[in-house]
């Protein structure tokens, strides 16, 4: 597997604030990915990032304790050399941001908590070549299983209809359809349950639809200037016109369903598609079709205060990936869990260039 022609190799000198990150976060994440790894290898992405390049950097850092922020700056200067990874239409790249929202919830249906979180159905069958029907949507991955074979599932609409009761799938109920929403948006989210317990759902199946987000159409029917479109914005719309929520989400036909999990740390995020659970600030989703797990990205974003309000620059770690985050230069940063994050998440908009950190086996200028 040869490296795609999209990168451009530098050296570490050419990275803005590269000696100023704190590179021990960094290898953290890093760290999680060493481990799990192990049971489980990632799939190599097809801009040519080879996962069997990584091995030497991974058996290094399940054995090694950096002291400080230098010597995890020196263990990526030891394995990997940096490369600028181009967005195809030669601009700059795009950052956007997540993160877990944390929302109060009930075991059982009650007048308040009235909103279920749904888990996935049994007749809800993954779709691929092998049993695609003539005539599918050759974008669905998933399906509804019927005795005349898979059928396209139900949507949002329908499900929110009713389409799904008396099937026993609700995980736990919330108070707010807006709510519950962003949480199949985020993918993810802690739950703080009437009786204490602190819950997690994370995804675990959607309806396989196409999703549509909220932002673009109230854009496109005129409620909120594009350039004005955050989380806050969206949820300002809805909360001002309540008739019309169903309107908007609707036409979102994607739809999420669950799974519960455990929250094992307090200080660390879902576990997510790369099997470890998202470190704040250092986790970074990407297209995993093109890119391989586990890849250290530097990420320069000067126009993004959000973080600490200084200029972005970290080394972020990809550990996740999503329906929207597609193309060689687009990543979703994850901001961690609760309401100040998701205050940080819902204003990420920024272009970004991406450095991808390559094993020095795969690049020519392994002496840099």
């Amino acid at each position: 597997m040869s490296l795609s022609t999209l990168f451009t190799e530098r050296s570490f000198a050419e990275l803005p604030g590269w000696d100023d990150d704190d590179h021990l976060a960094a290898f953290a994440a890093f760290r999680r990915s060493a481990f799990h790894i192990l049971a489980k290898p990632y799939r190599s992405g097809a801009l040519g990032v080879d996962f069997n390049a990584f091995s030497e950097a991974y058996g290094e850092a399940r054995t090694i304790s950096p002291a400080n922020r230098l010597e995890a700056r020196a263990f990526f200067e030891r394995y990997f050399a940096p490369a600028t990874i181009a967005a195809e239409d030669g601009g700059p790249g795009l950052v956007t941001g997540f993160y877990e929202p944390e929302v109060e919830a009930s075991a059982v249906r009650t007048e308040r908590f009235s909103v279920p979180l749904l888990a996935r159905p049994a007749d809800l069958v993954d779709i691929d070549d092998a049993n695609r029907p003539a005539g599918l949507d050759p974008y669905l991955a998933f399906g509804r299983e019927t005795p005349r074979g898979p059928v396209e599932y139900f949507d949002r609409g329908e499900i929110e209809r009713g389409a799904l009761a008396g099937k026993g799938l609700e995980i736990a109920w919330l108070a707010d359809k807006v709510d519950a929403f962003f949480i199949h948006v985020q993918g993810a989210a802690r739950l703080k349950m009437a009786d204490g317990r602190l819950g997690r759902v994370t995804y675990a199946a959607k309806s396989g639809q196409r999703f549509t987000g909220p932002g673009k159409i109230l854009s496109e029917i005129g409620e909120i200037p594009l350039q004005e479109v955050t989380m806050q914005s969206i949820r300002a719309w809805f909360k001002a016109h309540p008739d019309r929520v169903d309107e908007i989400l609707w036409r979102n036909r994607s739809y999420i369903f669950f799974r519960e999990a455990a929250v094992e740390d307090v200080a660390l995020g879902p576990i997510a598609a790369a099997k470890v659970p998202l470190t704040p600030g250092r986790s970074v989703a990407v297209d995993r079709l093109l890119h391989t797990f586990g890849t250290p990205f530097y990420i320069d974003a000067p126009s993004l205060l959000a973080f600490g309000g200084k200029p972005f620059r970290r080394l972020m770690i990809a550990q996740d990936t999503g329906s929207a985050i597609t193309g060689p230069a687009r990543g979703d940063l994850f901001a961690g869990s609760g309401n100040a994050a998701g205050e940080i998440a819902g204003v990420v908009r920024n272009a970004a260039d991406f450095h991808a950190l390559i094993p020095r086996a795969l690049v020519s200028g392994a002496n840099r």
